[in-house]
C-alpha cells in the first residue's frame, strides 16, 4: 500500500507525533485498568493518565482548575452535553450559519422537544457574520451564544473575544466550538470570554479517534446527560456533584487520554503560534497554486487573509465526489468531498446544489505534498476526466 498524500486534516489529523503511539502503548501495558475505581496500583497509574491529561489541557487553554474539564468521546458529545445540559423550555440561542451539524442537530432538537427558540445569524460568501446583527438578535430569553471558532468548510476565523465581550454586556453565556482551532489557534477562555469550549482531541491536538473533551466554566452547572458508575457517591442514586465525576459516567478511554495528552505536550513544546503560521504558510501556497487553475472557484476568504488550513474548492462541471475520487485513486492524494456536515454552510456559500472539495494541509504536511496536489487537480481540470 502506497502512502497517501494525506490533505484531510480537518476531519482527524495525520500522520500523530511518535510520542502519541508510545504513549498508548506504555498506557495498555502499565496502566489499562480503571481508574478511581480502586486502589491498587494499576487503578492508581490510570488515575494519574487522567490527571496528567486534564493538566495538559488546562495548560494549553488557560484553565485554572483541571477538574473544570471533562473528557468526551469527541466534540460532538462535548457540544451535545453542553447544549442539551445547559438550556431549557422557552430559552433562546443565538448561533450562526456556518455551525456544524453537532451544533445544529442538537438545537433543532431541543427546538422541536422542548420548545427553546434559535436565531441563526446569516454569513456572506466569506463566512463573515455581522457583530451589529449579533447585538440585534439579543432578546429577554437569551440563554447562549454558540458559536464555531472556525469553519470546517471555509476557513473562516471568528472574533471570539469580540462575540465574548457583546455576550458578557449581555449576561448571556458563550459556547464555542473549538473543533478546527484548538491546537491550531490561541485559545485562552478567561480572556476570550468562553464560558464553555468543546474540543476534539484527533485533530489540532493530534491525539486518537475518540477522545475529546468539554471546558465548563466554575459558575456553570450543566445537567449531566449520562447517568452511571463514577466511582465516586456510588451509595447514591443521583450523579455526584463533584467534577469531573459529575460528567464523566462510565469506564473512560484511558489509553486514547494518554496518546492525547502526548498530543497536547507535543502542541505546547511546539506552541500553537508556530503551528498556525506553518499552516498558513501551506494554507497560501496550497490557495495560489489552485488560483491559476482554469475554471476552478475557491471557496471562503482569500489567501491574504487570517484562515484556517481549509481550502474549499469547485471544479467546473466537475462532481466534486468525482474530483476527490480521482484525486484518490490515480494521484494517491486523500481529499474530504461533500457537505462537511454543514448545509447552512453551503447554503452562505452558494454551493447547496453542489457541494464542494475540500483540501486540508497538517503541520506534517510539505511544501512537495502541496505541489503535487496542485498538479493533480491543474491536471484533471485540463484532461476533464470522469470516473469510468
Amino acid at each position: 500500500m502506497r502512502t497517501p498524500i494525506y490533505m484531510d486534516n480537518a476531519a482527524t489529523s495525520w500522520p500523530k507525533p511518535p510520542g502519541v503511539i508510545e504513549a498508548m502503548e506504555r498506557c495498555m501495558r502499565e496502566a489499562a485498568a480503571n481508574p478511581g475505581r480502586g486502589s491498587h496500583e494499576m487503578a492508581v497509574k490510570a488515575s494519574r493518565v487522567l490527571f496528567e491529561g486534564r493538566k495538559a489541557l488546562a495548560k494549553l487553554f488557560r484553565v485554572r482548575n483541571p477538574n473544570d474539564i471533562a473528557f468526551t468521546l469527541n466534540t460532538t458529545h462535548a457540544l451535545n452535553l453542553a447544549l442539551l445540559g445547559w438550556l431549557k423550555s422557552g430559552d433562546h440561542v443565538i448561533t450562526t450559519m456556518l455551525e456544524h451539524n453537532s451544533i445544529r442537530r442538537p438545537l433543532e432538537t431541543l427546538r422541536r422537544k422542548i420548545g427553546i427558540e434559535v436565531t441563526y445569524l446569516k454569513t456572506n460568501g466569506l463566512g463573515t457574520i455581522d457583530l451589529s446583527e449579533l447585538r440585534e438578535a439579543f432578546r429577554p430569553s437569551t440563554k447562549l451564544v454558540a458559536v464555531t471558532h472556525s469553519s470546517n468548510l471555509l476557513g473562516t476565523i471568528h472574533p471570539v473575544e469580540e462575540i465574548g465581550a457583546v455576550a458578557k454586556q449581555r449576561g448571556v453565556r458563550l459556547l464555542i466550538d473549538a473543533a478546527q482551532s484548538a491546537g491550531v489557534l490561541e485559545l485562552d477562555v478567561e480572556a476570550m470570554g468562553i464560558d464553555l469550549l468543546a474540543f476534539p482531541g484527533h485533530k489540532g491536538l493530534m491525539g486518537p479517534q475518540g477522545t475529546g473533551g468539554l471546558y465548563i466554566h466554575p459558575d456553570i452547572e450543566l445537567e449531566p446527560i449520562l447517568s452511571g458508575g463514577t466511582g465516586s457517591s456510588s451509595e447514591s442514586t443521583e450523579q455526584p456533584i463533584v467534577r469531573p465525576d459529575r460528567y464523566e459516567a462510565g469506564t473512560p478511554n484511558t489509553v486514547g487520554v494518554a496518546g492525547l495528552t502526548e498530543g497536547v505536550k507535543y502542541v505546547l513544546a511546539e506552541t500553537t503560534q508556530r503551528i498556525h503560521q506553518r499552516e498558513r504558510s501551506l494554507t497560501v501556497q496550497l490557495m495560489e497554486g489552485l488560483r491559476a487553475v482554469p475554471g476552478l472557484r475557491l471557496l471562503g476568504p482569500g489567501p491574504e487573509t487570517e484562515r484556517t488550513a481549509i481550502v474549499s474548492f469547485l471544479l467546473d462541471g466537475a462532481d466534486p465526489s468525482e474530483t476527490a475520487f480521482l484525486l484518490d485513486r490515480e494521484y494517491g492524494i486523500a481529499v474530504r468531498s461533500g457537505y462537511h456536515c454543514t448545509p447552512l454552510g453551503h447554503e452562505s456559500a452558494g454551493t447547496t446544489d453542489t457541494g464542494a472539495v475540500r483540501a486540508s494541509p497538517g503541520y506534517f504536511t510539505t511544501e512537495s505534498e502541496i505541489v503535487s496536489l496542485i498538479d493533480a487537480v491543474c491536471d484533471i481540470a485540463k484532461t476533464n476526466r470522469r470516473i469510468r
